[in-house]
């Protein structure tokens, strides 16, 4: 079972993984309805590390991103269902649109991201390159995404 750590903590937490000689990849998102197109990419994340570290959009970054209906789980919630996976070894918690900011404390070895985005649409990018991070692009499961299950819903 993950554990959620506040954003002060996770760097001390890294810094102490590098000395055990442990991995750590870092993805970053909303996980607002958790389905299995989530499960598998968290899974696929952890395949390339010793320690799956999520950093997971405040409910306030959600709202910002998604508009005022977002989210629909609160982020407490949706930090406890991650850590529920047993992929998942931390969550940590950021208010900003994006991750940048921690990311550049954090210095991952690895990030993961969807592949709708490249090297020359990630935001991140330059952070990553910067910190020697490598990036690793993820696959979608197919027609399977929080908006769709919003729309089955409300149709």
């Amino acid at each position: 079972m993950g554990t959620i750590l506040n954003r002060e903590d996770v760097t001390e937490l890294i810094g102490n993984l590098h000395k055990d000689n442990k991995t750590v990849v870092t993805t970053n998102g909303c996980f607002d309805i958790l389905h299995v197109g989530h499960v598998k990419y968290l899974q696929k994340t952890k395949s390339f590390a010793d320690v799956l570290i999520v950093l997971l959009n405040s409910d306030k970054s959600v709202k910002s991103i998604k508009g005022p209906s977002r989210p629909i789980n609160n982020e407490n919630d949706r930090a406890e269902i991650l850590c529920a996976l047993s992929c998942v070894d931390y969550v940590v918690m950021f208010d900003e649109d994006s991750p940048r900011n921690l990311l550049d404390e954090m210095k991952p070895d690895v990030y993961t991201k969807g592949a709708d985005y490249t090297m020359e649409t990630l935001p991140e990018a330059d952070i990553m390159k910067k910190n020697g991070t490598r990036v690793e692009f993820i696959s979608f499961v197919e027609g399977k995404s929080t908006t769709n299950i919003i729309n089955k819903i409300n149709n």
